[in-house]
């Protein structure tokens, strides 16, 4: 199993990496964990929906160049499907009978293209706050752990 968590921007904060190394260490029992973090466009003040939009797609070549036509993707997104972290382990295991590598992609700060959505097998939603992308790198790769751990019946989720 592989697993790729695809970001756009980049960690700056030692307890957010801290945080992540540690998930990710945990997660490699259960196969190859890779990271990758894309360049965010920096977006000027009061842009137009133009510059917006040119900023995602330029972003959205960013990762699709990362995905494979064989990957299961899962990107977040506030409009995508509310799930539990129960959830999120039965998602793992249906994703798991239809590939080898799960893909979770996280948008920088405007979103997501919509041809990354698009591309999407599922796109999901840990509620309908809004956090820093940096942040949610940390809360999706504890929950990704959490979802394993959840498969495998064990006490971590309780």
């Amino acid at each position: 199993m592989k697993i790729k968590i695809i970001s756009v921007g980049k960690l700056k904060e030692k307890y957010l990496k801290d945080g992540i190394a540690e998930y990710v260490k945990r997660l490699s029992r259960f196969g190859q964990v890779e990271q990758i973090e894309l360049a965010d466009e920096k977006t000027p003040d009061n842009a137009s929906d133009k510059e917006n939009e040119q900023i995602l797609t330029k972003e959205g070549d960013r990762i699709l160049a990362k995905l494979s036509s064989r990957d299961f993707v899962l990107t977040m997104a506030i409009e995508g499907k509310l799930i539990s972290s129960e959830d999120l382990a039965t998602t793992l295991d249906q994703a798991m009978q239809q590939s080898s590598t799960l893909v979770f992609v996280i948008g920088g700060s405007l979103g997501l293209d919509p041809r990354i959505k698009k591309r999407a097998n599922l796109l999901i939603s840990f509620g309908r706050i809004t956090l820093p992308h940096q942040l949610m790198r940390l809360v999706l790769t504890e929950q990704i752990y959490r979802a394993f751990m959840i498969r495998e019946g064990s006490p971590y989720h309780k």
